[in-house]
């Protein structure tokens, strides 16, 4: 990535990022992992927890994307397996995360989502970070019941051309299946009907259900109960992360 010039960057952007830098180191470094099948309120609550404590937030599929376009030796490493159909190897994923974690942005730790996602993972996450002098401060279990997901999932309605999304439980279009706005007919993304979402639910489970043991036996585990409403959800995440 090519180096940015500061004589060109705006006056008050660079202060607004050095008042950022202040406040931020008088915050306390914070490793944190998010686990929750989808639908559970990871993507609400990532970001509160980001701004809260000054994290950068790793996603490892957009990392994995990101490292392949800028053609990074990991990122080359990383095409070849894709090109030749196989699985990305839990040693290039570890090592992008290395990568990531040497930049200014996750100088106070990460919130790292989707990953790792088996117990092999999490020990080879583990044995990077313990050669960093650090590990992993809790695991964030967003626990909710599988038809509450259902509920909420299936509900999900979209307007395709604006992104205007509603729900036919909690937020219904004011007619039925129709945008409120054009009055064109809403789809549901193939990704939220119940059938989907049971194959996805039970492959979770299937996964990230050791990885949850093998973090509870370090007493890094916090559950949340992902079912209440996120302002909720919100005070019971802040309270473990402090914790």
């Amino acid at each position: 990535m090519a180096a940015v010039n500061l004589e060109d960057v705006n006056s008050v952007d660079l202060l607004n990022e050095l008042l950022l830098r202040m406040k931020c180191s008088s915050k306390p470094d914070k490793r944190l992992i998010l686990v929750g099948p989808p639908g559970s309120g990871k993507g609400t609550q990532s970001p509160v927890i980001k701004d809260e404590y000054c994290l950068c937030h790793l996603a490892t599929g957009d990392m994995l994307r990101a490292a392949v376009a800028a053609k990074t030796p990991l990122g080359i490493k990383a095409k070849e397996a894709m090109d030749r159909g196989e699985l990305v190897s839990d040693d290039l994923v570890v090592g992008i995360i290395d990568d990531a974690l040497k930049k200014p942005s996750c100088q106070k730790g990460f919130i790292l989502d989707g990953f790792p996602r088996t117990v092999a993972q999490a020990e080879k996450l583990d044995e990077m970070l313990e050669k960093r002098g650090v590990k992993v401060d809790k695991v964030l279990n967003f626990a909710i019941d599988d038809a509450i997901l259902e509920e909420r999932i299936t509900g999900r309605w979209i307007h395709p051309s604006s992104g205007r999304t509603y729900h036919t439980k909690f937020a219904p279009p004011k007619g039925p299946g129709v945008d409120d706005v054009t009055g064109e007919p809403l789809i549901q993304r193939k990704d939220d009907t119940a059938a989907v979402l049971k194959s996805r639910l039970e492959a979770f489970h299937r996964q990230t259900e050791p990885v949850i043991d093998y973090y509870n036996k370090k007493g890094a585990v916090a559950n949340i109960h992902a079912e209440k409403p996120p302002k909720e959800v919100t005070v019971e995440v802040q309270k473990a992360v402090a914790s």
